[in-house]
């Protein structure tokens, strides 16, 4: 769930909890983008990896038409593309913020990395 239930806007993880030691984290994390895609994009993406790129199989598991499934994944990429856009100005917020020694470099770094998936 990225989407508040209630109002929906986006929702930002506050907190992060390791389960084996207890240990939990506090603070403001970043979804990264395949995160962010909405359920019926998430579960075009998975259908896309589950055939292997096969339209046609995806078109018949689906239950759509192939004209219909290439619609949706024109879709599916323009929704990634403004994504990735959006994770690129809120990047050049954070250079921006380390230049202004707002925050430091490692924290900028961990929060670049959040945005990538990497973490």
């Amino acid at each position: 769930m990225t989407h508040c239930p209630i109002c929906e806007e986006s929702l930002h993880i506050a907190a992060l909890s390791c389960p084996a030691c207890q240990t939990e984290y506090g603070g403001k994390f970043y979804f990264p983008r395949l995160a962010r895609l909405t359920a019926e994009e998430r579960k075009l993406s998975e259908a896309l990896i589950l055939h292997g790129g096969s339209l046609k199989e995806m078109a018949a598991a689906l239950e759509i038409s192939y004209p219909t499934l290439k619609k949706r994944l024109a879709e599916l990429s323009a929704s990634l593309k403004e994504k990735q856009k959006e994770d690129e100005v809120y990047m050049e917020q954070i250079f921006s913020e380390i230049e202004a020694g707002k925050i430091n470099a490692k924290e900028g770094i961990r929060m670049i990395r959040e945005i990538n998936g990497e973490l």
